[in-house]
């Protein structure tokens, strides 16, 4: 007993103090990662991220080389994630992102107004398009989908070509098109900026391929098997943590436009919002034990 009357907190384990996590390449998913591992450090943690596809991220947390993973689009990743979770690799610890996210083509808004709105409409559009739709980086669950689309002949797609690079890159595919005024059909996404930056519009007849409401997604924490046992605390942490659309819009937005590191707006987006910390860090202590809010907080000259 402490000279409270209360317990001592015992800290976690000196081979938890580093959590490792895996950040596949996507803006929401860097920004997300960038909070938790800011929050972390004010615990007294190490964070490490590795940028990883989303193939080697599940390998990885089944080899135990990654702790966490932010990024379980659901139900669009239904499939990379399903053997990971038959032989109980993966656990999935909860929704960091409950509502609000959607993932499945879109167009801008001139495009639509012309006349492309449902994917049925993409072969119409065969020749303003140059037979391309434009995705992110290879070995993506959404490139996966097109893939499908254009080999099965669904909806008139055969002889399209997919272009894969990045998110940045068809981003950038994206901006061109737009400034020219030319007709363009990419994978596209909420929350990110893009919704923002670009008058576009989502197509409708994607519900067997990329799920109903416009491929409406759920974002789950992914952990892996065990980890929740050995490092309960940082675990506990991971699990509480919560976002919004808004929330993320607002730490993408600021990555992409101003080029800012996502460690830098993730601290600036804590000073500035620090009411996100009660939820997360509800029952959270600091690594050697000690209350978690405050010890946050002042890592972060609050």
């Amino acid at each position: 007993m402490g000279a409270s009357g209360k317990p001592a907190m015992a800290g976690e384990p000196e081979a938890c103090r580093t959590v490792r996590f895996s950040d596949v390449g996507w803006t929401d998913i860097t920004s997300t990662t960038a909070i938790a591992s800011r929050v972390l450090q004010g615990l007294g943690y190490t964070p490490k991220t590795t940028v990883l596809s989303i193939s080697v991220t599940y390998a990885s947390m089944k080899n135990k080389d990654i702790d966490v993973y932010l990024g379980d689009w659901q139900p669009s990743m239904v499939n990379e994630r399903k053997p990971y979770l038959n032989d109980k690799s993966i656990v999935v610890s909860g929704a960091n992102l409950p509502v609000g996210a959607k993932y499945t083509l879109a167009v801008p808004q001139y495009t639509y107004d012309k006349g492309l709105k449902d994917f049925a409409d993409i072969a119409k559009f065969r020749d303003s398009l140059q037979e391309k739709i434009y995705g992110i980086e290879p070995g993506d669950t959404g490139n996966n989908l097109i893939h499908g689309l254009i080999d099965g002949d669904k909806h008139g797609l055969k002889g399209f070509q997919l272009v894969e690079s990045s998110e940045q890159g068809m981003l950038a595919q994206v901006q061109g098109a737009v400034a020219r005024g030319e007709d363009i059909v990419f994978l596209g996404w909420a929350p990110h900026p893009m919704n923002v930056n670009f008058k576009l519009q989502y197509l409708t007849g994607g519900d067997d391929t990329f799920g109903p409401n416009f491929g409406s997604a759920v974002v789950y924490t992914d952990i892996r098997a065990g980890w929740d046992g050995e490092c309960p605390n940082a675990a506990r942490f991971i699990g509480n943590l919560k976002f919004d659309v808004d929330l993320e819009n607002q730490v993408m937005n600021t990555i992409l436009t101003e080029g800012k590191e996502g460690a830098a707006v993730a601290a600036e987006y804590l000073k500035a919002n620090p009411g996100v910390l009660d939820a997360w860090l509800d029952g959270v202590t600091t690594f050697d034990g000690q209350p978690g809010l405050p010890a946050v907080k002042k890592s972060l000259g609050l």
